[in-house]
């Protein structure tokens, strides 16, 4: 286990291959393939008949806990993210927008897109916790505390892809106004999966010169894994090599578009729209699937050693040593099968013209599931304000947004005819050292 925070903390940082993804751009003028994936119905905006992408990575991690500053001068994030008394959370987000196309005709839209995805996660688990397993206790070398934590606990990673098809319609258009309504289905390929949660625990935790040990405890547990995480889920490779697995799940987006039109053919003084996206699930099936609740239950003079976490990696091992230790007892039958829901989010947006070639673009997005359930894929709230200028061509941007894990961040970026890259924290990250790193970068086209 101890492997485990450092995987997710430099995941992010050291292996970028490019919350909210590609933030600034994707509210571009120069509508894409990216603004479709926000909004269906921004496919109606497209100025071409054919709006081909290429490829668009983005990667996008925040903490609570770790600053960039850290990263760069290669302090110990293992002890970091587990440091101080506020639980720890960490979200590392990848998306790579694969290769697609949209092809407008007269009111309608059509597109084809792919896309793959990476998460990792650690979600409200307890600092004492997570120093005692993964730093032998380090805080404390001698002395006990006592948890009593009503939240669910969670180390999570999921990976899957996407295939969707999207239509999209002007529904009312004059002079002045446009209406667009569109949606897209997405076809799910889960790739592989591992969860586990610790609900409503309480316990002893005692550390004796980096020796802890867990008393007096109780947890309901959620142990589940399938495909390559069920092996090792410390190894970015096995993110990485199982993107798509096998069509087992369906998603849908809808949104609506309104455009206040400018005098200038293709122009406009307002674009707002609102989405909701990721209304769906997928089922995980492998042959190492597993998925089971248990009751810890650690009682009088019996204690946990949990040194013996330290050098594992995977859930299959942490499943098997606290089985031997004889203080799980099953709630329910293991399921060979399991549903995973996608992370449902509300966005709406508004791109307003300020002066000449001068835009702001207000954003939020709002997760309407919780993340504190063991099936549940997480997310984040996200409110962001954008100023862009744009010319016709080239257009600058600097994204600036509050993430509820990481707080207030801003960076920048451009997109130069087909190609565009762009971070929302490279700046806040450099002055100010927050807790908020992402990257982006992509290249599509259109054809008239």
């Amino acid at each position: 286990m101890k492997t485990i925070t450092f995987l997710l903390c430099t995941l992010a940082f050291i292996n970028v291959t490019a919350q909210q993804h590609f933030s600034g751009v994707n509210t571009s003028s120069h509508v894409g393939i990216v603004n479709g994936g926000m909004n269906p119905a921004e496919y109606t905006n497209t100025a071409s008949t054919f709006e081909v992408n290429i490829l668009a990575p983005s990667i996008n991690a925040s903490s609570n806990k770790v600053g960039f500053s850290d990263l760069v001068n290669g302090n110990d994030l293992e002890e970091l993210i587990f440091k101080g008394s506020e639980a720890a959370n960490l979200r590392i987000d990848g998306e790579i927008l694969g290769p697609g196309v949209a092809y407008k005709m007269d009111k309608w839209t059509f597109a084809f897109t792919t896309k793959a995805y990476a998460k990792l996660d650690i979600v409200d688990v307890d600092t004492h916790i997570g120093d005692a397993i993964t730093n032998a206790g380090i805080s404390s070398f001698f002395g006990s505390t006592t948890i009593n934590n009503n939240e669910n606990q969670r180390l999570n990673g999921t990976t899957w892809g996407e295939v969707g098809l999207s239509a999209a319609r002007n529904v009312y258009e004059d002079e002045t106004n446009k209406f667009s309504v569109g949606a897209t289905l997405k076809i799910l390929f889960p790739g592989s999966y591992a969860n586990f949660g610790a609900d409503k625990f309480t316990g002893t935790i005692n550390n004796t010169l980096g020796q802890g040990t867990l008393t007096d405890a109780n947890a309901n547990l959620n142990i589940a894994y399938s495909g390559n995480l069920g092996d090792d889920f410390t190894s970015f490779n096995d993110y990485t090599g199982s993107l798509f697995g096998k069509l087992n799940g369906l998603a849908a987006d809808v949104g609506a578009n309104y455009q206040w039109k400018d005098t200038e053919p293709g122009k406009y003084k307002v674009n707002a729209g609102v989405s909701i996206r990721n209304m769906g699930g997928m089922t995980f099936k492998s042959a190492n699937n597993s998925s089971t609740n248990y009751v810890l239950s650690i009682q009088g003079a019996e204690s946990l050693d949990l040194n013996q976490f330290q050098d594992v990696n995977s859930l299959k091992e942490v499943e098997d040593i606290l089985l031997a230790s004889g203080y799980l007892n099953k709630t329910a039958n293991e399921s060979k099968d399991f549903k995973v829901t996608l992370p449902t989010l509300f966005t709406a947006y508004a791109d307003i013209k300020i002066i000449p070639n001068l835009f702001a673009t207000i954003y939020t997005q709002q997760k309407l599931n919780k993340d504190k359930e063991n099936d549940q894929i997480t997310n984040e709230n996200v409110t962001s304000l954008t100023p862009r200028y744009v010319w016709t061509n080239v257009e600058l941007f600097s994204p600036w947004s509050a993430n509820e894990i990481s707080g207030v961040s801003g960076g920048i970026g451009v997109r130069a005819y087909g190609f565009f890259i762009g971070s929302s924290s490279i700046i806040t990250a450099l002055t100010s050292d927050s807790k908020q790193a992402d990257v982006y970068l992509g290249y599509s086209f259109g054809i008239k």
